[in-house]
């Protein structure tokens, strides 16, 4: 038990330096969630902005600006949590991948990436919490965070697949960024007129999104909104963990040790050696020649 604990504590330890040294995700933690989230209360009119809201049935009015608050702090959990695990999976997959073929358990990398995704998750959902909460207090921000919480956790993992599977850096940066913006923008009252379509609930933050509504604007509770994300959450996990699993397999291939020929016994019971080269064998004390 001390060498697993041991293998794991190494393992996230590591996965842990590698997200302190992206100071640039560091920078969109501190600066771009409490920016983004204050320039749509600033922005964005107060009006109210009726819709109604799947996961319980209600028609809510909020003001514009505090439903922008909630989708901009949806869109940039996504982000960041997205583009961190990303860039930790594509600039240490070689690492990675060492690791493994020198032995070391693919299981306790895969935790330890995990352990590190989570914390990071906890970290921004509840700064982005907070930073929505100086102007306006939502309802449940207990329930907000959870949102928040399983939306980062859902895009950290396709962060780890498409790191795992795309080629260049810009093509994962490009891809987790369309993706969140299309995601979260479909599912804005304000900027969708089809946020009330049976389509939205395909989305990869539909959960998150209907949880999050509920936890800002109502008392009703959103539990079955998080099981939903929960699915997603699931699914994207493990699509990560077979990516991981296949980009850390050893790729050297194994040769098989030819088979020798049996030998053949005589009729003396002396085995000689069989095929068109065996050699003639004399029995003992008898010269040839």
């Amino acid at each position: 038990m001390r060498r697993h604990w041991s293998l794991f504590a190494t393992a996230s330890r590591y996965a842990l330096i590698g997200h302190a040294r992206n100071r640039f995700a560091m920078l969109l933690v501190v600066v771009y969630i409490p920016v983004w989230i204050a320039l749509a209360y600033v922005t964005i009119p107060d009006r109210p902005a009726p819709f109604r809201l799947r996961a319980t049935g209600e028609v809510l009015s909020p003001p514009g600006n505090h439903l922008t608050q909630i989708t901009g702090a949806l869109n940039a959990v996504t982000l960041i949590a997205g583009f961190m695990m990303f860039a930790a999976t594509f600039t240490g997959g070689a690492f990675d991948r060492r690791l493994a073929m020198a032995g070391y358990p693919r299981y306790h990398l895969v935790l330890a990436k995990l352990s590190a995704l989570t914390l990071v998750c906890v970290a921004i959902s509840v700064y982005a919490t907070v930073a929505a909460g100086f102007a306006w207090a939502p309802r449940q921000p207990l329930l907000l965070t959870a949102a928040l919480f399983g939306a980062a956790l859902t895009y950290g993992a396709l962060g780890v697949v498409f790191g795992s599977v795309l080629r260049r850096e810009v093509e994962g940066m490009f891809a987790i960024l369309m993706i969140s913006v299309l995601d979260v923008a479909l599912q804005n009252p304000l900027s969708s007129s089809g946020s009330d379509s049976a389509v939205v609930r395909f989305l990869p933050t539909y959960g998150a999104v209907q949880a999050s509504m509920s936890a800002a604007f109502s008392d009703a509770s959103g539990g079955r909104a998080l099981l939903t994300q929960g699915l997603w959450l699931t699914g994207a996990a493990a699509a990560g963990f077979l990516v991981f699993r296949r980009r850390t397999r050893n790729a050297l291939v194994r040769r098989g040790v030819p088979m020798l020929p049996a030998p053949r016994a005589t009729a003396g019971g002396r085995p000689v050696d069989s095929g068109p080269a065996a050699a003639r064998v004399d029995p003992p004390g008898r010269r040839t020649g």
